[in-house]
């Protein structure tokens, strides 16, 4: 009896609201990883050339796409933000109970939050700067994007930003279809190694267009 006096009293009983803000903070997810899928193919058209690059920049600039989308993007990405940082652990007590935990369960779901939360920070203020970078210079080009990442500095920014966006929205993609039941318990292992094949090829794909934007003759 005791046990359960003490679970009503310190564990909050789930509402409308919260499924909600669950439910909401899944939308926004499942819309980013979207976008940034979208985001890395169009970047990574410098493969192909710097001119099929600059007419797809050129298209959604002159449909205000860029000019309007980005600010939404930049929106739904704090949106997204605020949904999720509802669970995560921001006192230093509750970030050792957690990494306790996490090492007592041994559990890979647990670990694939823990690296979610982690990357999520990051990006929170990388995205944030890069974005910002990129929208105060328009148009966008690829002789512009290039003189940036021969910068030096900017290319070492990507190279970390990079994976981890992609690895962030694997994960992501990843916990979506478990918690919404999309995929079974059965079939998670499976459902991992798709994560990790995306993951990677999404990873690969910009690696070589930040060579190719490197390498780009301006």
């Amino acid at each position: 009896m005791s046990t359960s006096i003490d679970t009503a009293v310190f564990v909050p009983s789930p509402s409308r609201a919260s499924a909600c803000l669950d439910w909401l903070q899944m939308l926004t997810g499942a819309g980013l990883i979207l976008f940034m899928w979208a985001h890395m193919l169009l970047v990574a058209s410098v493969i192909i050339g710097p001119g099929v690059m600059n007419a797809i920049a050129h298209f959604f600039e002159a449909t205000y796409m860029a000019q309007v989308g980005g600010p939404l993007i930049g929106l739904v990405f704090l949106l997204h933000f605020v949904l999720a940082a509802r669970k995560i652990p921001f006192r230093a007590e509750q970030q050792s109970k957690i990494w306790k935990h996490s090492r007592m369960l041994a559990h890979k779901d647990t670990w694939l939050w823990l690296v979610q939360v982690v990357t999520a920070m990051i990006i929170l203020i990388m995205g944030a700067i890069h974005m910002w970078v990129v929208l105060t210079d328009l148009p966008i080009t690829a002789e512009k994007s290039a003189a940036r990442i021969q910068d030096g500095f900017w290319m070492g920014f990507y190279l970390v930003l990079l994976p981890l966006v992609e690895l962030h929205v694997g994960v992501g993609l990843y916990r979506i279809a478990v918690k919404w039941g999309f995929v079974g318990r059965a079939d998670r292992p499976r459902m991992q190694r798709v994560e990790y094949i995306v993951t990677g090829g999404f990873i690969f794909i910009g690696l070589i267009a930040l060579l190719r934007f490197y390498f780009l003759t301006i």
